[in-house]
């Protein structure tokens, strides 16, 4: 195979446009989910916790293990709602990672508190629980762990850290829809699990959201929160009691349609992240005497992965003088298989405006070097695709890795 001429200089791809047939549009068009949908327009009723609403939210809840769903109107107010019901206020610190999305990192700011940007394990890319509690000030009154692309944070030790110090735990589940930690699914470990169902996610409503919780206290005072300070089950305009004083309540709520299209998704979701993850692990065996790279480790607890991208970490060490991410990235793009980055540091993101004294940079050696010279992501669609897509894939890797390695 080192031999074979790359396609990049003239070669044949691995991955033929044949092949990509294979890949379907996301998200997945539904007869079904059409026709729930015409229904909920000729009903007129649109919003305002309306049974669709009600019907997903005890779903997705029961599937994840919860005891509680409150749907919003997407991921990032859930993050800023969980914090908001934990108490967080002006003044605080907040521990995100210095990788992910900036949603998680501005949720604190909106409440006027500090996000602290701590660094991420090289394997799993998901917050460090040890450099975390380094990062511990007494300010600190929430910490974010990030089930970044799939793979997990290590939540028996954030759930233990949690317990020692009092700090609650917010999981971010953006991109874990689906994954299960020694039985429960994520989500449900911490003290509140937030989800995105943004166009992208493997559960998928256009925009869309909901906080997790096991909580009744909380799970009254989130509910409040994203909808103006009403109580749970109470009707427009028939409010029985008033929110808390001092409990900043909005408008976040979320819509019969999304929820509708979410339920009907949710019915095919488990069957889809079982697939994901079992090419996962399929192609993760097929990469294994590939010189250079290697998939983003699991989740150490992990029995089920919900990926939402298959991550790539290149190993710069095993790489001949002189080369880089950017050329192994266009090698691997005219072999057929097109890849990503990930965020970048959160901090220098194009979208990140915030002065240094808004937030606190607390460590980041592990976030600089990934996402310059180690991370390459694929869409969670090719995960859908059968075993031959997994082939064509592995042959696509070891044709470029093999040049470029020493």
């Amino acid at each position: 195979m080192a031999s074979e001429k790359l396609a990049i200089n003239g070669g044949q791809p691995a991955i033929t446009p044949v092949a990509k047939r294979a890949l379907k549009p996301w998200p997945l068009p539904d007869a079904r989910t059409a026709e729930r949908l015409k229904q909920v327009y000729l009903s007129g009723h649109w919003s305002f916790n309306g049974p669709c609403e009600q019907e997903f939210s005890r779903k997705f809840a029961a599937y994840c293990g919860a005891r509680h769903g409150i749907f919003m109107v997407n991921g990032t107010v859930t993050l800023e709602s969980a914090l908001h019901a934990l108490g967080v206020k002006a003044g605080d610190e907040v521990i995100v990672p210095g990788n992910t999305w900036i949603a998680t990192a501005m949720a604190p700011v909106y409440l006027g508190a500090k996000p602290v940007i701590v660094d991420v394990e090289p394997d799993t890319l998901c917050l460090d629980p040890e450099q975390t509690r380094r990062a511990i000030t007494r300010k600190t009154k929430a910490i974010i762990p990030v089930h970044l692309f799939g793979s997990m944070a290590d939540m028996d030790r954030f759930a233990a850290l949690s317990r020692e110090t009092g700090i609650p735990v917010i999981e971010d589940c953006a991109h874990a829809q689906g994954g299960v930690w020694k039985g429960r699914g994520l989500g449900s470990i911490g003290q509140v699990g937030s989800f995105s169902f943004q166009q992208s996610k493997t559960l998928s409503s256009g925009e869309g959201g909901i906080c997790l919780t096991n909580d009744d206290e909380l799970a009254d005072r989130l509910y409040r929160i994203k909808h103006i300070g009403y109580g749970t089950g109470q009707k427009q305009g028939q409010a029985a009691s008033g929110p808390a004083t001092g409990l900043l309540c909005r408008n976040y709520r979320g819509l019969e349609f999304n929820a509708v299209i979410l339920t009907e998704a949710l019915r095919r979701l488990k069957a889809q992240t079982a697939q994901r993850d079992a090419n996962a692990r399929y192609l993760a065996g097929l990469l294994r005497d590939v010189p250079g790279i290697a998939l983003q480790a699991r989740g150490r607890r992990a029995d089920v992965q919900g990926y939402y991208m298959l991550a790539l970490l290149v190993d710069p060490q095993a790489l001949k003088p002189g080369c880089t991410l950017q050329e192994i990235k266009a090698a691997l793009a005219a072999e057929g298989l097109p890849c990503g980055g990930g965020y970048g540091p959160v901090y220098r993101h194009l979208l990140w405006n915030l002065p240094a004294s808004a937030y606190r940079l607390h460590s980041r050696a592990v976030v600089e070097e990934t996402s310059t010279r180690r991370l390459l992501t694929v869409s969670h669609t090719w995960l859908l695709t059968g075993r031959p897509m997994m082939k064509a894939m592995a042959r696509a890797i070891r044709k470029v890795m093999s040049a470029y390695c020493k």
